[in-house]
């Protein structure tokens, strides 16, 4: 199969390869969105010694990444990448020399009050950078706002803000984002240490993707950026190096193709039951004299 114009051969491919020697398929000012969550480089398992590294070998590692893959942006693309604070500060000074930074979002990841560090502050979020590529980048607030109660907008019912778009549409989300990690029970979750929930993945994808933009994701662990981009109406590309993991998301985006190809069943209206006249009705009908003889 050749690439075309309009379609390129490598749209909407989970690679299971090394994104640093994958990027070459991508052509440079393609991408619309670079949403990605490499290792935190704090000893998790991922099955191939990538989370762990020295300090000096994982910023320079970082580097290399972030210069191979931002070429492949468009001159109005953003990049949201995941982090911990322990190294955040390194990762967004080397961007910040690269792009403009938007916003530092912290999710938190609710963790229940239990346990934890008994020597410092219970570490309960992760650090999102937001950053674009010049000044008029994609956004699309709209897409991501969210809904006002029927209580506050009750309580806004004078005059002034009669139409207000803000209070129709809902507010712009703040840079906090308390959104509940996945559970071992949660019908969401895969078997992989570290998956975003797709709430997070899908407002950006949502607010920094354009319809029928291109999402790209230089470490696909379990799949959520495909299967966010797929759900939105987005195209995507990845790399995975680990073959489960691999597994996992063409899972996942079969389950997901096969749920939006599925035919939707047709509600037909229900028809109105007939109702047998009760004993009541029955005797009610009856001529009086009738009624009199029964009572005798």
């Amino acid at each position: 199969m050749t690439e075309t114009a309009a379609q390129p051969v490598w749209l909407d491919q989970v690679y299971c390869e090394d994104a640093l020697a994958g990027l070459a398929r991508i052509a440079d000012g393609s991408v619309d969105l670079i949403l990605t969550d490499p290792p935190y480089n704090l000893g998790k398992d991922y099955g191939n010694g990538s989370d762990r590294q020295t300090l000096d070998d994982y910023l320079r590692w970082t580097e290399q990444w972030i210069d191979a893959a931002l070429p492949k942006l468009k001159a109005n693309g953003s990049l949201y990448v995941f982090t911990t604070w322990r190294n955040s500060p390194e990762v967004f000074v080397m961007l910040k020399q690269r792009m403009t930074m938007m916003n530092e979002i912290i999710w938190d990841r609710r963790v229940p009050s239990m346990g934890g560090s008994v020597r410092s502050f219970t570490s309960v979020h992760d650090t999102i950078g937001f950053f674009v590529k010049r000044k008029d980048y994609y956004f699309d607030l709209d897409a991501v706002r969210i809904a006002y109660d029927a209580a506050t907008k009750k309580a806004r019912s004078r005059s002034i803000f009669v139409g207000a778009k803000w209070l129709e549409l809902g507010y712009n989300p703040k840079d906090l984002w308390s959104v509940s990690r996945l559970h071992k029970e949660h019908p969401e979750r895969a078997d992989h240490p570290t998956q975003k929930p797709l709430e997070i993945i899908e407002r950006m994808v949502k607010a920094s993707c354009p319809p029928g933009g291109v999402v790209l994701d230089l470490f696909m662990g379990s799949g959520t950026t495909a299967l966010a981009a797929l759900r939105c109406g987005r195209h995507f590309v990845g790399f995975e190096l680990n073959r489960d993991y691999c597994a996992i998301i063409e899972q996942r985006l079969a389950a997901q193709h096969a749920a939006m190809s599925a035919p939707k069943e047709t509600v037909l209206p229900a028809k109105p039951a007939r109702r047998k006249p009760t004993a009541r009705k029955t005797l009610a009908k009856k001529p009086v004299a009738v009624a009199k003889d029964v009572s005798i």
